[in-house]
């Protein structure tokens, strides 16, 4: 028998890497830009009673950025909720990807009941007795009048179930909103509520969806924003 080089080897065992299984739906969740600052006696317009600020300057530079980062990447589809900081932030990504944004209701922001117009935003700066029991207790439904925590739950568990069963073995950008992606990614690991909040503006999250599981492949990624390691959180909502 002949020995060669390559029979005498040691057998090796190398770690292996993550491969999206068959049939499943790659997401990227993406927060949108920063939008315009509340300021007093000037409420946010609303859309279905929901705050929709539109993308401050630097908002916009977010989601040029964005664009830039995924412009190289398959993408199959982009959604957006009905809140128009999300397309705004999804503008330049659709453009240069020829793609048109599809909205999906369901995944607007959690409703913050009486503390919309702006006034949540007021009331957390202020430190509120309400916002830190928020805080504590790890529900946006401690604010009268706020969606139930298990409706929003259930809300974003439906619409990325139903986006994933339409799109497997593709992947798709959705511009959504802080506390969507906190919601979604609490689904993913089995999370406390909040364990996911503080995605900054513009950030890239990525979640492999499958009929069994979701599993989280990435949080908070913001390379293409600024290059240096930063451990500043970006406010909720």
């Amino acid at each position: 028998m002949t020995v060669t080089a390559e029979s005498t080897k040691p057998v090796e065992y190398r770690q292996g890497r993550f491969l999206t299984p068959p049939g499943a739906t790659e997401v990227l969740l993406v927060r949108h830009g920063e939008s315009e600052p509340a300021r007093p006696g000037r409420p946010f317009a609303l859309v279905d009673g929901q705050d929709d600020p539109e993308l401050a300057p630097e908002g916009h530079d977010h989601a040029r950025r964005v664009a830039e980062r995924l412009a190289a990447e398959r993408v199959d589809a982009i959604y957006v909720s009905s809140l128009r900081r999300t397309s705004q932030t999804a503008a330049p990504l659709a453009a240069r990807l020829g793609l048109t944004p599809v909205v999906e209701p369901e995944l607007r922001e959690v409703y913050l009941g009486e503390w919309e117009g702006g006034l949540f935003r007021r009331m957390v700066a202020e430190g509120h007795p309400i916002a830190e029991r928020m805080a504590a207790e790890e529900r946006w439904d401690v604010i009268p009048g706020a969606e139930p925590a298990a409706d929003f739950s259930d809300r974003v568990r439906v619409a990325l179930g139903r986006l994933a069963a339409a799109h497997p073995d593709q992947r798709i950008v959705v511009v959504t909103h802080g506390g969507v992606i906190a919601e979604a990614l609490a689904a993913a690991t089995g999370s406390r509520p909040f364990a996911f909040l503080g995605a900054d503006n513009g950030s890239v999250s990525h979640l492999v969806l499958t009929e069994a599981r979701w599993i989280l492949r990435r949080f908070n990624d913001t390379a293409h924003l600024d290059p240096a390691f930063s451990t500043t959180a970006a406010p909720p909502t």
